[in-house]
């Protein structure tokens, strides 16, 4: 395992537990219940499935897992999208740092995929 897998490996998590964060502030309500599960289960996913790809045995079930996490990623980014638009203002510059994050993840993943295919 090099430093930029671990590196990539924490920064994963760190945005995990900050999506965290974020829902365990918003206000308890029939649609944020709902946002919430959302959000949890793509964003844990984006960790799950990177610890699955870093473990494949094939590069092309690393490529294709890596494609997994990067639409979880993009599925978090909507997400994060709705609470904002249907969440009160207060909320936004930590929606707005986790949105930037999750882009750059998105990023992230894509030029992982893009360097795979091309070796």
């Amino acid at each position: 395992m090099t430093n930029k897998s671990f590196d990539l490996k924490r920064r994963i998590l760190l945005f995990v537990l900050k999506v965290i964060n974020l829902i365990k502030i918003l206000p308890e309500n029939k649609v944020n219940r709902i946002f919430i599960d959302q959000i949890v289960r793509s964003s844990s996913s984006i960790g799950s499935n990177y610890e699955e790809a870093d473990g494949t045995p094939t590069k092309k079930d690393f490529i294709y897992k890596m494609g997994v996490v990067k639409k979880e990623a993009k599925e978090t980014k909507y997400w994060l999208k709705i609470i904002r638009l249907t969440n009160e203002k207060k909320f936004y510059t930590m929606i707005d740092e986790l949105g930037f994050e999750n882009e750059e993840l998105i990023k992230i993943f894509a030029k992982i995929i893009i360097n795979s295919q091309n070796k």
